[in-house]
């Protein structure tokens, strides 16, 4: 009966085994206390090569997370919130990363992809047909424009054949790197004979924003990307693993903070990464900072143990944004193992 088992059912089948001792919230900060769990072998300079070639678009490589990342910014967008104007990076830039399963047998692709509402339908069923699938559709946002939505695609196969599929995906969408405009040219340092000064430099996050402040509250450092600053948090006290693959920062599993505007009128979105007894708490926390609670959602598909994402934004001084997302971040860590009535034995 080998020959009738679907390629979902394997896949299904190998998360499961692949995280058997991680059924539990418990169990998964045992696991993660245990010396030698979630070595996942690197990705060789060839696949990371390969991923770049089939992409357009050289990405990062994270060798402590055995993760290649590619940026996939929307910069063909023109985002408002409330009518005003801001950045790309505040968080409508997409993602796809790949790594090996932890026998180093496959690999696992995630992304996370930035879409105009009619663009969802279209690259839904270009993932399908290249054979991959879908985790996820939600928001991330109130009050934008235009309208974005949000689609998680992942599958399982060598990293050269992920690549090749999700490019394929992309071919006719804005996310391809290749169907992006051309970045502005940057200024040259000389004026030349007409004697016009060069423009001055756009002020980035390290003039806009107070960061050692916000470091300090946040308990972190954070990265500028142009106008933007960043927290990027993982969630070290877990071992989270979803088809034999162990679920990291560098591919999603993490909790972020963005801030745009200025120190003194911020905007500030982000997303907290829980366990579901943290779901509430968390929620209860951003309120208490006047966040906006936006979406309660899954990310990914057959994930042990079971993972739920929170988005919220808010405007005001950054500090005081800050320290809501930090306080956010002190639910962390500290639900209890949970049990629906009805399903004890």
């Amino acid at each position: 009966m080998d020959h009738l088992l679907s390629r979902r059912d394997a896949l299904r089948a190998t998360a499961l085994l692949g995280a058997t001792s991680l059924l539990h919230p418990a169990d998964s900060l045992a696991a993660a206390a245990a010396p030698g769990k979630g070595k996942t072998p690197p990705l060789a300079a060839p696949d990371q090569a390969a991923i770049d070639a089939a992409l357009g678009k050289k990405g990062t490589y994270n060798e402590a997370q055995a993760t290649h990342v590619v940026s996939l910014p929307r910069n063909d967008l023109n985002m408002r919130i409330k009518g005003e104007p801001v950045p790309i990076p505040f968080g409508f830039g997409g993602w796809m990363a790949i790594k090996h399963t932890l026998d180093g047998k496959s690999a696992m692709l995630m992304s996370d992809t930035v879409l105009l509402q009619e663009e969802v339908a279209p690259l839904m069923d270009a993932a399908h047909a290249n054979g991959l699938e879908v985790g996820a559709v939600h928001n991330h946002f109130f009050y934008e424009e235009p309208r974005i939505f949000y689609m998680h695609v992942h599958g399982m196969g060598s990293p050269a054949e992920l690549a090749q599929k999700f490019a394929a995906t992309l071919k006719n969408s804005k996310l391809l790197p290749a169907n992006q405009p051309a970045s502005a040219a940057a200024p040259s340092a000389a004026t030349g004979n007409n004697g016009t000064p060069a423009a001055p430099a756009a002020p980035t996050g390290k003039e806009l924003f107070d960061l050692p402040a916000l470091d300090k509250l946040v308990g972190a450092q954070g990265t500028v990307n142009g106008p933007t600053y960043k927290y990027t948090i993982g969630r070290e006290d877990l071992q989270v693993v979803m088809m034999n693959t162990e679920m990291t920062a560098a591919i999603g599993l993490n909790s972020w903070a963005a801030f745009a505007g200025k120190q003194d009128d911020a905007h500030i979105a982000g997303d907290i990464a829980m366990l579901e007894g943290e779901v509430n708490p968390v929620i209860k926390a951003l309120r208490a900072h006047k966040l906006e609670v936006v979406a309660v959602h899954n990310h990914m598909l057959f994930d042990q143990p079971r993972m739920v994402f929170l988005h919220y934004y808010g405007r005001g001084p950054a500090a005081q944004l800050a320290a809501g997302f930090r306080l956010a971040l002190n639910q962390l860590g500290k639900s209890k193992p949970q049990h629906m009535p009805g399903t004890e034995h």
